[in-house]
């Protein structure tokens, strides 16, 4: 039983700053995230840009449920500012790399693993795939049981491995996200080509029709330090400059 919590943030980069934002965001936040608010990173990475608009990060982070994260919102914006101020240099830094994002609170399938138990299990890949999906409200927990029932297993046989499952919180349970792990760039194009030949594969997705109201996938390539690249958190020990006190 996942009890946890997600924060999903879609980050828009700037420049050719992307993979300074990925090491920031990992190396430079994870660690302190970890120490005092109790925040897990369950990964960041870059968006492949042929899928959707670029340069682009996503990152997802674990916290310990909407207890934990209300204790986060209130170490964040306690304060004056609205901002820590232990983290004023790190935000300062930030802004050189992004112009902004959107974000989400999720909730997860009561089936969906946790970053610690994907790292146990040695859950990762060559390629990620991301998949936002519009529901009539009220059903994405139907959704996300009908992916476990029907998709997991149409999906595996072409290599994919459901890493996250998850309904948008505060969304009158209409919209859910899917992460699937892929082992190879082949992979991910043989499954692209089964849904475009006369497949089960094809079928489920034209099943889906009747109660998904859009959806969309892309590609994703976990961070240098991602949890599903090392197999760990990342630690302070990956900064290469002492960005806050230790």
């Amino acid at each position: 039983m996942n009890d946890k919590v997600y924060i999903h943030e879609f980050i828009d980069i700037l420049g050719h700053n992307r993979a300074r934002y990925m090491h920031h965001m990992t190396a430079n936040w994870s660690p302190t995230a970890r120490e005092e608010r109790h925040q897990l990173c369950y990964g960041v990475w870059g968006v492949v840009g042929t899928t959707r608009g670029w340069p682009a990060v996503v990152n997802i982070w674990e916290e310990d449920g909407f207890d934990g994260l209300a204790s986060s919102f209130r170490h964040e914006f306690d304060h004056p500012t609205l901002q820590d101020p232990k983290l004023a240099r790190w935000w300062a830094e930030a802004a050189a790399y992004r112009r902004g994002g959107v974000d989400r609170v999720l909730v997860p399938a009561p089936w969906t693993r946790t970053v610690e138990q994907l790292c146990a299990d040695g859950v990762g890949g060559e390629v990620f795939a991301h998949e936002q999906v519009e529901v009539p409200q009220g059903t994405s927990g139907e959704f996300l049981e009908r992916v476990a029932q029907a998709a997991v297993p149409l999906y595996s046989e072409l290599g994919w491995e459901l890493a996250g499952a998850w309904e948008t919180a505060m969304r009158n349970e209409s919209e859910c996200f899917l992460l699937w792990a892929i082992p190879t760039w082949e992979r991910w194009a043989a499954l692209e080509q089964a849904e475009r030949a006369d497949t089960p594969l094809r079928r489920w997705r034209r099943d889906s029709y009747e109660w998904v109201t859009a959806a969309s996938r892309f590609l994703l390539v976990d961070a240098p330090l991602c949890p599903f690249r090392t197999g760990r958190q990342p630690m302070m020990s990956d900064r290469v400059d002492d960005w806050l006190e230790r």
